[in-house]
């Protein structure tokens, strides 16, 4: 923590999956104090225990209402994102929110009339345009390796049975925002307008919170000024694949494939020069194209020394018995990155990659998606959202 009167004072509020960006922010050279929020208050003392963290509350109020904090990481269910981004950004704090950022086009455009108005930072905290993976790729992009982008896929399999209540039913493109992020970043623009099939079957009880009969959906989406389509699908219930969130881009030049199983390594190809093949003896007909294995470098050099132990999964300080356990490594060591990210951008007043509008066209894309697949795939436009609805940061 810094020590003296800089830096920022953060609330983290839910402490689930927030748990595990206590240390990071405790840690940030930025930070100057860290209080935490959970209605639990069974988990409110336990991780307040566990971190050694004095500030604890049970209600987002008193947080809002707290002269004394500057800036609101919420990690907090999904029907709750877009009312607590709005309440944090009229309280005159920064907020950061996890994904999605809102499951209604209304409820992004409510956020972002927020943000402009309160001229607060806005961050989603999407962990895939932070992995190893996505910052690998991305060099390789700004490095000309994959020459023009042909394609674009993305997919996220996951099985939420027994998941808490909300999740129940939900819409799948509703959480489509791992596998839509790396891609439209990578491609530098937005989606405008897609054609999306629900598929299979889902039991009856499921169906009821959301009136949504589809375990996956699977979307083609064309993009705004860019000659390359992109494909996603996100499966929830009754599909018996194991866990990826995943992206493959497909370039002229070389092109990368997330592992089909978690604990391989991606495949990066690369095709021969144009002309080579041609002159070739044996008159083959097409390039060759070589694959290889890579491992993405941890990419520690771009965040403060004091955090970058927290992309890798360890025990930390145990010297002090309130941070000895295990912490850090979550979701391709991007926890850090983000959290990062989020406190320059209010630092520096500066946009951060992940802005308002940034993270409001990544998910409208798949809110959008989810319309198209209720009228049986039906093209469904996708709306941009105007610049100026984000505002300045500072």
């Amino acid at each position: 923590m810094t020590p003296g009167g800089a830096g920022l004072r953060v609330a983290l509020v839910g402490l689930g999956f927030g748990a595990e960006f206590a240390a990071i922010y405790l840690h940030h050279p930025q930070v100057r104090s860290l209080a935490i929020c959970d209605s639990d208050e069974r988990v409110l003392q336990e991780v307040g225990s566990k971190f050694g963290i004095p500030e604890r509350c049970s209600d987002l109020r008193a947080v809002l209402d707290s002269p004394e904090i500057d800036a609101v990481h919420l990690v907090t269910p999904i029907p709750l994102h877009a009312r607590q981004s709005v309440a944090v950004l009229e309280a005159g704090k920064h907020c950061a929110c996890t994904v999605p950022m809102a499951t209604s086009l209304e409820d992004l455009r409510t956020v972002l009339r927020a943000q402009r108005s309160s001229k607060k930072t806005f961050m989603m905290m999407e962990t895939a345009a932070y992995t190893r993976e996505f910052l690998f790729v991305q060099e390789m992009a700004r490095r000309g390796e994959l020459g023009r982008i042909q394609m674009l896929r993305g997919a996220h399999y996951q099985d939420m049975e027994n998941w808490p209540p909300y999740w129940e039913g939900l819409p799948p493109m509703h959480y489509a925002t791992h596998a839509v992020a790396p891609l439209l970043l990578l491609a530098g623009t937005r989606a405008s307008a897609v054609h999306c099939f629900g598929s299979a079957w889902m039991r009856e009880e499921l169906r009821r919170r959301y009136g949504n009969p589809f375990p996956a959906e699977t979307a083609i989406f064309r993009l705004e000024g860019c000659e390359a389509a992109m494909e996603v699908t996100r499966t929830l219930f009754h599909t018996a694949r194991a866990y990826t969130e995943s992206f493959h881009v497909y370039g002229e030049k070389a092109s990368f494939e997330w592992q089909q199983i978690e604990e391989e390594d991606p495949v990066v190809f690369r095709m021969e020069p144009a002309g080579k093949a041609a002159a070739d003896t044996d008159a083959r007909r097409g390039r060759r194209v070589f694959a290889e294995r890579v491992q993405p470098p941890d990419r520690q050099d771009l965040l403060p020394e004091e955090i970058r132990r927290f992309t890798r999964r360890g025990y930390y300080d145990k010297e002090n018995p309130h941070l000895s356990f295990l912490q850090g490594g979550g979701h391709g060591g991007s926890h850090p990155h983000l959290v990062h990210a989020f406190l320059s951008a209010v630092v520096e007043g500066k946009p951060p990659l992940l802005d308002a509008v940034t993270s409001a066209d990544i998910t409208a894309a798949g809110i959008c998606a989810h319309v198209s697949a209720m009228k049986n795939g039906e093209r469904v436009d996708i709306p941009g959202f105007d610049a100026q609805e984000c505002g300045s940061h500072g």
